[in-house]
């Protein structure tokens, strides 16, 4: 078995789980300084019961990537520590925001920023990374020889944008689902904004990637890569189309799914301009990978909890599906 392979895929899953799963928390809390309290206390009670569940995927996906990959772990956290200390500082804020807003009054307001401040930064810093890791980084005898400050580039700026954006309208369709009242009169012609704003960021980095990279251009503008790999734009094409249908029809449920799709599309795109490097065009996985006696024993492991993770996540979503109301929820 080439387990290196299995668990690239497996990383893979849990980085796409988390950025579909905590995206939507952390988009409701960018979308939160344009709340009024009781949308407020509303969107919190939406996501209150599952938030720190959808961290699950981040520290599998980071620990995954420690355990499994430790030469690329080695290369990408010197390369990228700043963004990585921030998007922490901000997911830290944000988790102490859900313990403490609801037990002041006059110091509510704090609380309210330190939640938006915190969600705006930790996905800010996702993007940046995420910018970093595609546009490559420098190496030299299998360790990191770049300087302090290559995580900041135009590119990876721009990414931090893109990110926030996607989120946004995830958090935004994901409030449309679980809230009613004047919180969708305001968001659904906000999410058909955000629908505009995140296509176009998409588009750029896709068009601004190519540029980046010989080899990633060479991938996608030669034949026969050219033909199969111009579905992922033509499905991202007709999932948009989709999206905006069913936010003029005011479908939250399939606003979100299709939301999902364009999602799905991206992350495939991204897979295929960096595979089958750990580091792009540096490292590959085979050679980030740790020694397979290691890896065999770790995923014994990973097919048991695996299923274990989803089951319990599914599991909470379902216990607390429907609408919520400003009253009642995670203060009591």
């Amino acid at each position: 078995m080439d387990y290196a392979l299995i668990w690239a895929v497996i990383i893979a899953f849990a980085v796409f789980a988390y950025v579909i799963l905590d995206g939507f928390d952390l988009g409701v809390g960018i979308l939160f300084p344009s709340l009024n309290d009781d949308e407020k206390d509303a969107a919190m009670n939406s996501i209150a019961p599952i938030w720190d569940g959808n961290e699950t995927w981040l520290v599998l996906g980071g620990g995954g990537l420690f355990a499994v990959f430790p030469l690329a772990y080695a290369i990408i956290m010197p390369a990228v520590y700043a963004p990585i200390i921030a998007m922490l500082i901000g997911l830290i804020f944000r988790g102490v925001a859900f313990e403490y807003r609801y037990r002041t009054k006059k110091g509510r307001y704090l609380w309210d920023w330190s939640f938006a401040g915190g969600s705006m930064v930790a996905t800010f810093s996702q993007g940046m990374i995420l910018g970093t890791l595609l546009q490559g980084i420098e190496v030299a005898d299998r360790q990191y020889a770049g300087g302090w400050f290559d995580w900041l580039t135009p590119f990876s700026l721009f990414c931090g944008l893109a990110v926030t954006a996607g989120y946004t309208l995830l958090g935004g369709c994901w409030l449309l689902i679980k809230t009613s009242g004047s919180i969708e009169e305001k968001l659904f012609p906000k999410c058909k904004r955000l629908t505009f704003l995140f296509l176009g960021a998409i588009g750029v980095v896709s068009v601004w990637l190519p540029f980046i990279s010989s080899d990633i251009a060479a991938r996608w503008f030669t034949f026969p890569n050219a033909a199969g790999f111009f579905l992922i734009p033509a499905i991202s094409a007709f999932a948009a189309y989709q999206l905006w249908h069913a936010l003029s029809l005011r479908r939250a449920g399939a606003a979100y799914c299709w939301t999902l799709m364009i999602y799905l599309m991206a992350f495939a795109g991204f897979a295929i301009s960096i595979f089958p490097y750990m580091v792009p065009r540096a490292v590959t996985l085979w050679d980030a990978a740790a020694p397979d006696n290691s890896l065999a024993f770790l995923f014994a492991g990973a097919v048991v909890l695996l299923p274990i993770i989803i089951i319990y996540s599914a599991y909470s979503y379902w216990v607390f599906r429907g609408k919520v109301r400003a009253d009642e929820g995670y203060h009591e």
